[in-house]
């Protein structure tokens, strides 16, 4: 099933949500040390969730799989990810978002300070755009670090496998990583807090 066949007359409304949410972040001001500018926000994905995905969401959650419920009953037909360099960026982009005049902020999930028992560390935002091109719709932003999203892309593979062959063993060492790249990440954070102090 396409896109078209299974969102409608809403599909254009969910590419404009879409566009304006990576329009938004755009803006998001670049910071400065030592007369170099530094780009907060190194790059961001988004996507409309697709037909399968989003029939087999509402399934779980036993409401009717139509475009009705995609809208109503789940949060994330529209999702933007942004990733950024350090802990502390996750944080001042999701007090920037907060603060923007053109969403309210339903819900957070912080799993960068209370990650999931598997690893999982990522900043979640259920926001509704109240103004723009948009407005009306629900839709998430993920905030993550680079470290932690190239961990993410591997974890989110296994999902995918019906049968893995030593299965335990790589949860084991996904977990492990995935606290290796935590310890990482506030080094680097440190690191770049302690070169702050030269400017």
């Amino acid at each position: 099933m396409t896109e078209q066949e299974f969102y409608g007359d809403r599909l254009p409304l969910l590419e404009a949500a879409r566009r304006q949410l990576l329009d938004m972040i755009a803006e998001y001001p670049d910071t400065g040390m030592g007369g170099e500018t530094m780009h907060t926000i190194l790059y961001c994905t988004s996507r409309i969730k697709s037909p399968d995905s989003m029939i087999d969401k509402l399934t779980k959650h036993g409401v009717p799989a139509n475009c009705n419920s995609a809208l109503t009953e789940v949060n994330d037909a529209v999702g933007v990810r942004i990733i950024c360099s350090f802990f502390d960026d996750v944080y001042r982009i999701a007090d920037w978002l907060r603060a923007r005049p053109e969403l309210v902020i339903r819900e957070t999930k912080d799993y960068v300070s209370y990650p999931k028992s598997n690893g999982y560390r990522s900043y979640h935002i259920i926001l509704n755009i109240i103004d723009g091109p948009g407005a009306g719709l629900t839709c998430e932003i993920q905030i993550r670090t680079i470290a932690i999203d190239f961990w993410a892309s591997l974890e989110h593979q296994m999902k995918y496998k019906h049968e893995i062959r030593h299965e335990a063993l790589i949860r084991d060492e996904l977990k492990r990583c995935a606290d290796e790249i935590a310890s990482i990440d506030l080094s680097m954070q440190t690191i770049r807090d302690l070169l702050a102090e030269d400017f």
